[in-house]
């Protein structure tokens, strides 16, 4: 047998990492004295942790996240009516697996799309598909889609990863008729697909984010029957910065009185 052909046999395996690497490879488990068994299951170690990460890369490519946020660079300290084991369960992605949705709620700044973007990065690392969008960008495409005759397409777009990450529901209007759209959506993905949603309004004030209080409530009660809620309560991460800059004065409680009891 040619060893000399050896290479061109790796690349026609399609085991291109393990062709790229062989002469290293070998050399260490030369070093380390291992047996042929031994050294066979270092050559396929080093291929299947290729792959997986070309596996990974790809998928944070096709989730579309518009940053590279961490769990392990979230600062739980800063927002302690956050449960950081909760977080942590979230993140084996259980949920995921089951088709729930999680809803990440509270005021601006405090972490939210940290977070959201962070469990979709342990969720590709799982094996699932993932979608980030903006809620504004997702109503434009819906509604422009509708408007051209290919609504079915759109959707079909947004419902195709196991999970889909909606970030920013209530900071901008809506369009005219985006709770009906944004309900064909949730509806689509019912016990099928995940959803992430982020959000700076109540559920209870969903009704006045999309203009029609009834549509709403149908969503609410589909992302809600299998979901995980999580309310964040704390100060905005870039308003803290700046008053920690001394851009911004830090303003004194208000007293207590009998009429804000």
């Amino acid at each position: 047998m040619d060893a000399d052909h050896l290479p061109e046999m790796l690349a026609r395996l399609k085991l291109t990492a393990l062709r790229d690497r062989l002469d290293t490879l070998l050399d260490e488990a030369a070093r380390r004295e291992l047996s042929l068994r031994e050294t066979l299951a270092l050559l396929c170690e080093a291929e299947v942790a290729h792959r997986e990460e070309r596996r990974i890369q790809m998928g944070l490519g096709i989730a579309k996240f518009p940053f590279v946020r961490t769990l392990e660079g979230f600062d739980f300290d800063a927002q302690p009516s956050l449960d950081p084991k909760q977080i942590r369960d979230l993140a084996a992605c259980r949920w995921v697996a089951n088709g729930d949705a999680l809803l990440l709620l509270g005021p601006p700044g405090v972490g939210k799309s940290h977070l959201a973007v962070a469990l979709g990065r342990e969720a590709v690392r799982h094996g699932y598909s993932v979608l980030f969008v903006q809620a504004t960008e997702l109503i434009t495409a819906l509604a422009r889609a509708h408007v051209e005759g290919r609504l079915e397409d759109k959707l079909a777009h947004y419902a195709k990863a196991k999970l889909l990450i909606v970030d920013e529901i209530g900071y901008l209007p809506f369009e005219p008729n985006a709770a009906h759209l944004f309900f064909q959506l949730v509806s689509r993905r019912y016990e099928r697909g995940s959803m992430l949603v982020t959000s700076n309004r109540s559920v209870s004030e969903w009704g006045t984010v999309f203009g029609d209080p009834v549509v709403a409530t149908a969503i609410l009660d589909r992302l809600l029957h299998h979901s995980h809620v999580i309310t964040i309560r704390g100060d905005s991460y870039r308003l803290r910065e700046k008053r920690r800059a001394g851009l911004l004065k830090t303003n004194p409680a208000p007293a207590v009185t009998e009429n804000t009891l």
